[in-house]
């Protein structure tokens, strides 16, 4: 998490000054960062959103996921990539993590059926997932795939920005995420028909304040930014290199100094491009996690509430909307996708993540705090292996 310091305040302020912070105003400050943050990632559209979700909901909607729909999700993600789904008329399918804590490959395949029409693998935590693997599944079977970069802004794969490898890339800028402007979000698309019916989606007047003639204009709402945030958000981008680089380094020294206690790490798809501040160990059994938890101070993902399908009530419950006949559980449409769900559905899940202890390396460690870290961690393991 990033602090809003004196350089976003200044951006911020000089917006405000102006007295114009509409999206489509003179500062351009939105229209600014979407330019910076496409070279940033190397995408060729990137739209701007009111939030992550948000960015979930319309990424999907604009590549043509609705009723009678399948989309995979991954048991492990914050319950928005879920109900993201259900925005669209969509029925999310949720499937099994491997050890890495993100979508299982093997799962995503064996779970595929005749009415599944995405998946939505889940960088967590700042990881990345197995994107080559998924990728490869995902063509054989013509998925679509919207990646939830949500959790992982600044993020790379095999030389590519996270968000960028399938059909659609989606990201969060609230207040725990890596850049943040308070709330905000952003989709990357690859296809300018895609881009098109975004800036629709995003915004139902869009096209009439920018002159777009690509598309016939349809019905939508708005979940546009003000350039406040757009102001905010260049502002940070400009530092979040940096951020990264120093979080990256601090986990790598923990990792260099813990290797010989007997402690797992989590197999990771990138360590030297991922942007986690979590260190993730795995012990072999929930008590073994439970006493390791309480001596390095840290959190067992199953503790992570809505990140995991066992908490996502409204999911559980299938109460898809707050008018019945706009319910996607209760669509005609959607009468033979699977909504089998329950807390007992994915018990490997369940065990994996009661057994992954997170702990925090972010940037704002000193050499000292990781110093302090590392005897812990060694302290930690040598009562529990000894």
């Amino acid at each position: 998490m990033l602090e809003i310091g004196k350089k976003e305040s200044a951006a911020a302020s000089k917006v405000i000054e102006s007295g114009n912070i509409f999206r489509y105003g003179a500062n351009g400050a939105c229209a600014e960062f979407e330019k910076r943050y496409a070279e940033f990632t190397g995408a060729k559209y990137v739209s701007l959103t009111a939030s992550g979700t948000t960015a979930l909901t319309v990424a999907m909607q604009a590549l043509g996921i609705g009723p009678g729909d399948e989309v995979l999700v991954p048991a492990h993600t914050y319950m928005a990539t879920a109900t993201a789904v259900v925005a669209t008329g969509a029925i999310p399918v949720i499937v099994d993590i491997d050890e890495s804590i993100m979508i299982s490959p093997k799962a995503i395949e064996k779970a595929i059926r005749k009415r599944t029409k995405a998946v939505i693998p889940v960088h967590m935590w700042g990881h990345v997932c197995d994107m080559k693997s998924i990728m490869k599944i995902a063509r054989k079977h013509k998925l679509l795939v919207i990646e939830d970069a949500c959790q992982c802004v600044g993020g790379f794969y095999e030389g590519k920005a996270a968000g960028t490898i399938g059909d659609a890339g989606c990201f969060s800028f609230n207040f725990f995420k890596n850049m943040t402007c308070g709330e905000g979000g952003a989709v990357i698309v690859k296809k300018k028909e895609h881009h098109e019916r975004l800036a629709n989606l995003i915004d139902c007047c869009g096209f009439f304040w920018e002159g777009r003639k690509s598309i016939e204009a349809f019905c939508a709402g708005s979940t546009r930014k003000s350039d406040i945030e757009g102001a905010i958000l260049t502002a940070q981008l400009d530092r979040l290199p940096g951020l990264i680089k120093k979080s990256r380094a601090n986990k790598k020294r923990i990792i260099k100094a813990t290797a010989k206690c007997g402690l797992k790490q989590i197999p990771l798809h990138s360590l030297d491009h991922e942007c986690s501040q979590m260190l993730m160990f795995q012990l072999e059994t929930e008590e073994q996690a439970i006493k390791f938890q309480t001596a390095v101070s840290g959190i067992r993902l199953i503790q992570t509430g809505r990140h995991t399908f066992t908490e996502w009530d409204p999911i559980l419950n299938k109460i898809g909307h707050i008018h019945p006949l706009m319910d996607p559980f209760k669509m005609k449409a959607n009468e033979k996708c699977r909504m089998n769900y329950s807390k007992d559905i994915l018990p490997k899940s369940v065990d994996i993540l009661s057994r992954t202890v997170a702990v925090g390396t972010g940037p704002k460690m000193t050499a000292d705090d990781v110093k302090k870290l590392i005897a812990k961690i060694k302290e930690a393991a040598k009562s529990i292996y000894s």
